[in-house]
């Protein structure tokens, strides 16, 4: 079969190739050709050293520590990865050399790599048996682990020893979940027996690739899968302990005729979030996180969970925090969980809806939605929204429309100055401030006569 190449793909292989070397397309580029999958990341490997492919291609660059080698004319070794990065329109392609690799330390790197010319040692160090492929300029696809096959029958499968994989790089723990999620594949019986096994093993990785993998899971076309295998391959309780809680404990007691797990719910609203966010699908996840700390059973056998917004808002934090999401998404993360309970009703008046602003953010009032959606879907209602909500949402614009400023208050800075007999002054600003709060919150409070009561009993 022959596969449609980028001419920038075309002329790496060729360019390598005209100067007497192996070149080959590898991993998980050569996976989605088959799978006819679009290409994010196009990867390349030959057995030209890193200064070979620099002669060749002038306009590479190499990582820190290639430089600084060969800065000081060192050999390529170690931890010298051997990666020549070159800037295209498909953006960052990456060739690296060849190579075998052993006694990896810290779950993570190998402490020697070796190169080599033989592209069946290079593809028995990669993870799984799909991204164990290399395509040369031919088109002639080298699978030395029946890649194909697996590809075939949608199966993840480590290449060799599963176990051996894991405790070279733990991060393939979340991998396998991963992929098994975004190409709706299924994890080989022998290798999820290895991710079970070795699932503690991602706590020597650090957050920040956590995360990262964590992500991509919630951003693919099904998210509640992917969170369901980190549960039942022993990762989820690693990474957020507090959902795992949630797990075998009831929302609702026996006058209730509807009763589901706190867990089941979050995998739900998860699954039926409509937003595409993957943050917001995080949001979605844990809004109900406080529910564990804030759980009473009363004597009739009935469930609450009062102020499980406040107390999940606080958890919210702390596992943003620990994935190392920015501030700015940690405050969103927090603001949303803290206020995901909000009231709806059709005849709120415009000050309770400039507090519901206030409160999520005028910038969040989409999102916010969104998690109202996923949980009211998660929750087993059949429809998405309600002619409440509804009119909720067309309030919002309606006092949107007509924003409130201090400009709006029916007395302005010389009534405040005349009825205190002041001159102008810092003082004249911050009453006029507190009697804004004021109005915001009781709009039936903006009557000259109330605020000039109010100005004297500020003084």
């Amino acid at each position: 079969m022959n596969y449609h190449l980028p001419n920038e793909v075309i002329q790496i292989l060729n360019k390598l190739a005209d100067k007497g070397y192996q070149a080959y397309i590898v991993g998980g580029a050569v996976r989605d050709l088959i799978l006819g999958r679009d290409i994010k990341d196009w990867d390349f490997t030959t057995d030209a050293n890193p200064g070979q492919i620099l002669e060749i291609f002038s306009e590479g660059f190499l990582g820190k520590d290639l430089q600084n080698s060969l800065t000081l004319g060192e050999p390529f070794y170690n931890n010298q990865f051997g990666t020549v990065g070159i800037s295209s329109d498909l953006g960052l392609l990456e060739i690296t050399t060849m190579r075998k690799e052993s006694n990896y330390h810290d779950f993570r790197r190998p402490e020697e790599v070796e190169w080599t010319d033989k592209i069946a040692e290079d593809l028995k160090r990669r993870d799984f048996t799909i991204n164990a492929l290399a395509l040369n300029k031919n088109q002639e696809i080298i699978d030395p682990f029946s890649a194909k096959e697996d590809i075939n029958k949608k199966i993840i499968r480590a290449v060799g020893n599963p176990d051996k994989r894991f405790n070279e790089d733990a991060l393939r723990l979340m991998r396998a979940v991963r992929l098994s999620t975004q190409l709706d594949f299924e994890i080989e019986k022998d290798t999820f027996s290895a991710v079970k096994k070795n699932s503690h093993l991602i706590t020597k990785i650090s957050w920040e690739r956590i995360r990262d993998e964590l992500f991509k899971i919630l951003g693919s076309n099904n998210p509640r899968k992917g969170v369901e295998l980190l549960r039942s391959g022993g990762l989820l309780k690693f990474i957020i302990p507090e959902l795992e809680e949630c797990f075998g404990l009831v929302q609702e007691g026996p006058k209730h005729n509807r009763v589901y797990d706190i867990g089941e719910h979050s995998l739900s609203s998860l699954e039926h979030c409509p937003s595409k966010d993957p943050l917001i699908r995080f949001i979605a996840l844990i809004h109900d996180i406080g529910k564990p700390k804030t759980v009473n059973i009363q004597s009739d056998g009935n469930v609450t969970f009062y102020e499980h917004d406040v107390a999940g808002a606080k958890i919210a934090k702390t596992i943003s925090q620990r994935l190392k999401l920015s501030n700015k998404d940690t405050e969103k993360v927090e603001r949303l969980v803290r206020w995901h309970l909000f009231t709806v009703d059709e005849n709120q008046t415009d000050s309770a809806i400039r507090r519901f602003i206030k409160n999520v953010g005028q910038e969040n009032i989409e999102d916010m939605m969104a998690v109202r959606v996923a949980d009211r879907l998660g929750g087993g209602t059949a429809t998405a929204t309600s002619w409440r909500m509804e009119k909720f949402k067309e309030r919002i614009k309606q006092v949107l429309h007509k924003p409130f400023s201090i400009a709006d208050l029916k007395l302005n800075g010389e009534d405040v100055m005349k009825e205190l007999s002041i001159s102008p002054s810092r003082k004249v600003g911050e009453i006029l401030q507190k009697l804004f709060e004021e109005v915001l919150e009781d709009n039936s409070k903006n009557n000259k006569e109330y605020l000039l009561k109010r100005t004297k009993q500020l003084t």
